[in-house]
């Protein structure tokens, strides 16, 4: 586990990272829900209070694209990565979520599922809480990123 915290200066204007988290969990429910709970925890040590709406916002995100990349992007003996970092501009800070995982071929799809439908509304959460969102592509290895940021 890798986690780590750069504190700034009081007034000090910067670009970069004030906070950043990085972790493998293993690609199973078990691991999204660890996952969420730990990006509540991270948060609310941050200053984003638990039953915060940015902690709440950032939780919920953070578990529908840990979830996918379970349910979607599992490949049997593989871990998915998640990476959290809280980025201080000038006038504005932006909390950023990252899940990767191994699987190059399945691409998130953004579609309205059936209303019958049981599944299929992780994305559509996603798109409606996030300020941004998108996918990436991994170049050194196989596989994906889908990241969220959420300004504050």
């Amino acid at each position: 586990m890798k986690s780590t915290t750069h504190p700034t200066q009081p007034g000090r204007e910067t670009n970069s990272a004030a906070q950043e988290f990085d972790m493998r969990f293993t690609s199973t429910p078990r691991g999204a829900r660890l996952a969420r709970h730990l990006v509540s925890h991270r948060l609310h040590e941050w200053g984003h209070s638990y039953n915060t709406t940015t902690n709440d916002t950032v939780t919920l995100l953070t578990a529908e694209l840990t979830a996918n990349a379970v349910r979607h992007g599992h490949v049997p003996g593989r871990d998915f990565h998640l990476h959290l970092a809280i980025n201080a501009h000038v006038g504005s800070t932006t909390i950023r979520i990252e899940v990767t995982d191994t699987r190059t071929e399945r691409m998130p799809t953004l579609a309205a599922p059936a209303p019958e439908a049981e599944a299929g509304r992780g994305l559509l959460l996603v798109a409606a809480l996030a300020t941004r969102w998108g996918t990436t592509p991994r170049t050194s290895a196989p596989g994906k990123t889908v990241w969220g940021e959420v300004d504050v």
